[in-house]
């Protein structure tokens, strides 16, 4: 087990080392960068000289203060270097750490991932479970009508709908001008998270719910199953002993690629909501060529996504001990 783990430590780090790599150089070969904004900004408002020679030396001048006035290769081992020393740069438009920025944004992203996700595996597991006992009944079909109303409903138009609603009925406030995090005010940051928590949640879980009473009906069709009823044991204690436990593995995989899909849902989500989380800081950050705000949300969201499948991996070995690890013998 031990070795496994370090095998795959060691895996996350290339993986992340890739995912940085590719952001480096994806933010620097797309056209126009934050100084060629700024400069033009400045020529337009005429904040600048108006010669073509002025313009050139006051970009240069930028580039050089910004350190982006070396070559790719110089730029590449000048950020590894820093990333080693702890220091992931300062935000272009701000002048502050991108590290502050970032941990700022942290919890309101993590709060609304959480909420997504708990919104999520309060819709997928009753349903999915409910469905795959009653297969083909009424009530199978309506849990599948959901369903692919759920996955056929894109997070903003869901978000859209409910707030229309809450606004018509006056039901809450929705301060979105200053969002408080549960940190602060509890009560104010649950009616403003959700929104898009339920939007965010609905698809995830039409997504969990189908696969989970699909595993479900596998391991329903088993013989150790089949003998289970003929022994006459309870419903209830045959699906959460026998049947929910042998299709969790499944499950569980496909809650990890869901919390990916949640951190890239929130880009829009906390954009509508004015949510001050990574998405919003990640969205306005790329708009403007934000170079290190770019970099370190990149790798932050990289590292915490190879995290959760290493987790994901290790919990397998708890769901099912047959699972062992190839050359381990554990």
């Amino acid at each position: 087990m031990t070795s496994y783990i370090i095998r795959r430590l060691l895996l996350n780090l290339v993986v992340v080392w890739m995912v940085a790599s590719f952001v480096f150089l994806a933010v620097r070969i797309l056209p126009g960068d934050y100084a060629a904004q700024q400069v033009t900004n400045q020529f337009f408002s005429g904040g600048a000289g108006t010669t073509k020679e002025d313009k050139d030396a006051a970009l240069q001048a930028v580039r050089e203060r910004l350190g982006m006035d070396a070559s790719i290769p110089e730029q590449y081992v000048r950020y590894f270097g820093d990333i080693f020393q702890g220091d992931f740069g300062k935000s272009f438009q701000t002048g502050r750490p991108a590290w502050d920025i970032m941990r700022e944004a942290l919890p309101y992203t993590v709060q609304l991932g959480f909420m997504s996700l708990l919104v999520a595996l309060v819709i997928a597991f009753p349903i999915g479970i409910i469905s795959a006992v009653r297969q083909d009944s009424l009530v199978d079909g309506v849990f599948r009508s959901i369903a692919i109303l759920g996955l056929a409903a894109p997070s903003f138009w869901t978000a859209s709908l409910l707030t229309g609603v809450v606004l018509r009925n006056d039901l809450w406030n929705l301060n979105v001008v200053n969002p408080p995090g549960f940190w602060e005010d509890p009560l104010a940051s649950i009616q403003l998270f959700i929104i898009p928590a339920i939007a965010g949640g609905v698809a995830s879980g039409a997504v969990l719910m189908r696969i989970l009473r699909s595993q479900l009906l596998d391991v329903l069709r088993q013989d150790y199953v089949r003998t289970a009823w003929a022994k006459g044991l309870r419903e209830r204690y045959i699906v959460t002993h026998h049947v929910l436990r042998n299709g969790m593995i499944p499950v569980i995989t496909v809650i990890g690629f869901l919390m990916g899909g949640l951190v890239g849902g929130s880009i829009i989500l906390e954009q509508m909501f004015n949510i001050p989380g990574m998405g919003q800081k990640l969205l306005l950050a790329i708009l403007v060529r934000d170079v290190p705000i770019v970099q370190l949300q990149s790798l932050v969201i990289a590292t915490g996504l190879v995290t959760i499948n290493l987790l994901i991996d290790l919990s397998y070995f708890w769901i099912d001990p047959r699972i062992t690890v190839k050359g381990s013998g554990a």
